[in-house]
């Protein structure tokens, strides 16, 4: 027996579940019906991080790939059948939005004809579902057809059955390879776990116990207070019923010497479903913490779950990518930087070198600086926020693409440099909070940006640009006394004053209790 001293508990008192394979454990249950359970709310709310991997950067990163396969595909000729892009298990659907963005700048800018597209939306949990198919900022997108929902489960479905445009998509029906987003995703579905020492393997079972009463608490207290026990016993070989998964797992009796390995085997079999979906084949895209170079796995622990509301560990990507090279593909991993997560291709293609437009994606948005530079930089950057200059601050939202999670963090840093803020400085400063707006999507958090960004407007006497924002702030998070008092300000300095009287009146009368609206009453609308 192996016990896991990261856990919550070494003195549980409740058995959850005695010894079971490690991709049979009750743990996978409990973290599939977290997401069901949750919906939206588990990123909304903060429950679970997504920011890593689902920023703007990561979708520009993705945007530009896919961008290079469809220009590979115009040099060929191929512009008149629809290119899939299918997001498997998009959550909270934030890096469609993204990506979307990033694709239709990229795509607006090119003269030549491209084949059209269409991003998937898929889960498998209705909740997401239902919040894709009537989130507000989707619409035009579902309109023009460049983005549908689907429930998709990445092991079992042999066909996309798109809602909103009715089609059904079946396997090897596609004339165009399938492009497949499985991002953040490979680190959450079970796995096996063996172990290796000098040429022998032994496959680990898990056993489950919890400090709490598992009948007393919700899944997400449950999931904080278990403590796993692992449980070693020789291999017996075969051990899968498929040769290609037996394959791969022997290859690491050679290749490590004493090592615990994550077998992706989940992922290994929804690879197998997903290649064959297309007559042309499938392409992958896929970013999580993880490793792919073989002397990353070596001596390596016992592995640890990470709970973070849902639960999740490492990925093999190794695995893939043998997978992909041994059905006579390839596979695209980073070159260099692999410190916070690995960006990854597997190209389940013929001809895969005559896509050279992707490949040269690949090296400048992933090699040259990808997602995980940028995850150093912000480190660094986050320490010491309240240090940055004006044009340091503009610099770095830049470099993430304007992404929305950065500015707030760098926001305090920001309205400190407002005192002192040439007029240059204070144009970037209102192209930039625009950019970031553009890139933004709501997924019912409780930061409100539009209320920050038209703060800032307003110090910066942008004050019509700062009342819409005002406006839009109203639009998510409904009629509130501050969004009430800014826009009165507005009106003010806007010397629309006929605004100013009547909006003043309705605040007093929608928050008699706001003590600030009667300052606004004492300001001299004669005043120049």
């Amino acid at each position: 027996m192996i016990n896991d001293e990261t856990s919550a508990s070494k003195d549980a008192t409740y058995e959850l579940e005695s010894a079971r394979p490690f991709s049979q454990s009750l743990i996978w249950d409990l973290n599939r019906a977290y997401y069901h359970n949750h919906g939206i709310d588990a990123w909304g709310q903060g429950l679970v991080p997504h920011q890593v991997t689902s920023n703007s950067k990561v979708g520009k990163t993705y945007a530009e790939i896919i961008f290079g396969f469809l220009k590979d595909l115009a040099f060929k000729g191929h512009v008149t059948e629809t290119v899939y892009v299918l997001e498997l298990g998009a959550g909270h659907g934030r890096l469609a939005y993204h990506t979307i963005k990033h694709l239709e700048k990229l795509t607006q800018q090119i003269q030549v004809q491209l084949p059209p597209y269409c991003y998937i939306l898929s889960d498998i949990a209705e909740k997401n579902l239902e919040f894709f198919s009537s989130h507000h900022q989707l619409q035009q997108y579902f309109s023009d057809g460049r983005l549908d929902v689907a429930y998709f489960d990445m092991v079992e479905s042999d066909t996309i059955a798109l809602r909103k445009s009715g089609k059904v998509i079946h396997r090897n029906e596609l004339n165009q390879p399938l492009l497949v987003l499985a991002n953040y995703l490979f680190d959450s579905i079970p796995i096996e776990l063996f172990h290796v020492h000098e040429g022998r393997m032994s496959n680990i079972a898990l056993s489950l116990n919890s400090s709490v009463d598992p009948q007393q608490v919700t899944v997400e207290e449950l999931l904080k207070n278990i403590s796993l026990e692992y449980h070693a016993d020789l291999q017996t070989t075969p051990y899968y019923d498929e040769p290609i998964l037996n394959d791969i797992l022997s290859s690491y009796k050679q290749l490590l010497n004493h090592s615990f390995v994550l077998f992706p085997v989940t992922s290994l079999r929804a690879l197998e479903n997903l290649k064959d979906l297309s007559t042309k084949g499938t392409v992958i895209l896929t970013m999580d913490k993880g490793h792919h170079l073989i002397h990353d796995l070596e001596h390596t622990a016992a592995p640890v779950m990470q709970t973070h509301g849902s639960i999740s560990f490492n990925v093999n990507f190794n695995a893939l990518g043998q997978h992909c090279e041994r059905l006579g593909g390839k596979a695209w991993f980073p070159a260099r930087s692999t410190f916070n997560l690995t960006a990854g291709c597997l190209l389940y293609i013929e001809d895969v070198d005559s896509y050279t437009d992707a490949k040269l994606a690949y090296q400048r948005y992933v090699d040259d600086f990808g997602p995980d530079e940028l995850i150093s930089l912000k480190k660094y950057s986050f320490k010491h926020y309240l240090e940055l200059t004006i044009d340091e601050l503009l610099g770095f939202m830049r470099l993430s693409a304007y992404d929305s999670t950065v500015f707030l963090k760098l926001l305090p840093s920001l309205k400190q440099s407002l005192s002192t803020i040439t007029y240059n400085e204070r144009y970037r400063v209102e192209q930039t909070l625009n950019e970031v707006w553009d890139m933004y999507f709501n997924i019912t958090e409780p930061e409100d940006i539009a209320f920050e960004i038209g703060g800032v407007l307003y110090q910066l006497a942008y004050y019509k640009e700062a009342l819409t924002y005002f406006t839009k702030s109203e639009y998510l998070f409904g009629v509130t006394p501050d969004v009430y008092y800014n826009r009165i300000l507005c009106y003010y300095q806007l010397r629309q004053d006929e605004l100013f009287i009547n909006t003043l009146r309705d605040a007093k009368a929608a928050f008699p209790s706001f003590k600030n609206f009667d300052q606004l009453s004492k300001l001299d609308l004669t005043a120049k």
